[in-house]
């Protein structure tokens, strides 16, 4: 009897141990799941959205691994530039117990420069078109509660529509122009940015947005990008942390890899807890879409 309880018990531990190593191996390797908690990366990625990056596809360095801040070694093994345009996750150099999610926009050698709001690189002003507006909304969660969500609602005129139908609600949402957004920051209700597509010098297009041409970031000296260094940026052009102000050059040893797919999304500012409503709070329509 003490002899069956021993191989349970060994055959138990087995199991958890090569499943964990697997596990370990299979997010080191080959896909590593994120979730995104800020809006740095709006349009192109929202919060709530979950995320496969594929880790071999730049190669790896000691941050594809666990306790990659040890240093280790230095230098990647099997590695591949990756592109400009590519939305890239990297260990934060500045704090590396943080992964970044941002856009690559500037390769070693390159030149980066804002001047009011517009991108330049090497000298060339990276063409962008208007594509409409993008609307942001700070709702309290007692509107929250009865349906109202940034994900499902537009402004038609003076009026704020949901899911392409009139508010069925008998409620006043004050509603700001982006100078007063940037005048008296967080005191919005709902408020309209501005969409671009923006076309980089290889020929990606992606969606940008903006408050304004004139916010803190929209202007500033000329970055020289370093040998084995990148420079990256958010699609949210002023509500993001990137290579502009804080972070600052990224060493491609701590580039992790390229985001592929949404594999989950749900809208982070719906309350999880009344499992009943869970499918109306999923963003079905982003599960599998590509990031690009």
């Amino acid at each position: 009897m003490p002899l069956k309880n021993t191989n349970a018990a060994r055959e138990w531990f087995n199991t958890i141990f090569y499943g964990g190593l697997i596990a370990i191996i299979f997010r080191s390797l080959l896909l590593e799941p994120f979730n995104i908690p800020s809006g740095s990366m709006i349009p192109t990625l929202h919060v709530g959205d979950h995320i496969f990056v594929q880790k071999w596809a730049y190669g790896y360095s000691r941050y594809s691994f666990p306790f990659g801040s040890w240093k280790m070694w230095n230098g990647r093994f099997w590695g591949h530039e990756p592109a400009v345009g590519d939305v890239i996750v990297f260990r934060n150099p500045i704090d590396e117990s943080q992964d970044y999610i941002k856009r690559l926009i500037g390769m070693p050698g390159d030149r980066i420069k804002m001047t009011g709001g517009r991108l330049y690189i090497n000298g060339n002003e990276v063409p962008r078109e208007k594509k409409g507006d993008y609307i942001v909304a700070n709702l309290p969660k007692s509107l929250r509660s009865v349906g109202f969500y940034q994900d499902n609602m537009s402004i038609k005129g003076n009026k704020i529509w949901i899911d392409n139908a009139p508010a069925p609600f008998n409620y006043t949402i004050e509603y700001k122009d982006d100078r007063y957004c940037k005048m008296y920051a967080g005191a919005c209700g709902v408020f309209k940015l501005t969409e671009y597509t923006e076309t980089l010098p290889n020929g990606v297009q992606h969606s940008i947005i903006e408050a304004s041409d004139d916010a803190p970031l929209d202007n500033t000296d000329e970055f020289v990008v370093p040998e084995k260094h990148y420079f990256f940026m958010g699609d949210n052009r002023d509500n993001s942390l990137d290579s502009r102000a804080d972070v600052g050059y990224v060493p491609r040893d701590n580039v992790l890899g390229p985001a592929w797919f949404i594999w989950y999304s749900h809208n982070y500012y719906s309350p999880m807890v009344a499992v009943w409503n869970w499918n109306s709070k999923m963003r079905w329509d982003r599960f599998g879409m590509g990031v690009k």
